[in-house]
């Protein structure tokens, strides 16, 4: 796993279980990976996907 990777899913990781929790040293450290934009698809894509599954908990959908 590549260091972009890991900045990745320790911010996603980090955004679905605590999302207060998101410091500046880890926005430091997603900043160094990805420009700005990409950053703002990372948050959406990452959210979108909690939204998701928070979603498929409440009425009860099993993952396919």
């Amino acid at each position: 796993m590549t260091p972009r990777e890991r900045a990745a899913l320790r911010f996603a990781e980090k955004l679905a279980t605590d999302h207060l929790k998101v410091d500046d040293e880890l926005w430091a450290e997603v900043r160094r990976h990805f420009t700005e934009a990409e950053v703002i698809e990372l948050v959406a894509h990452t959210t979108i996907y909690i939204g998701f599954g928070r979603f498929n908990e409440i009425v009860g959908l099993e993952p396919a």
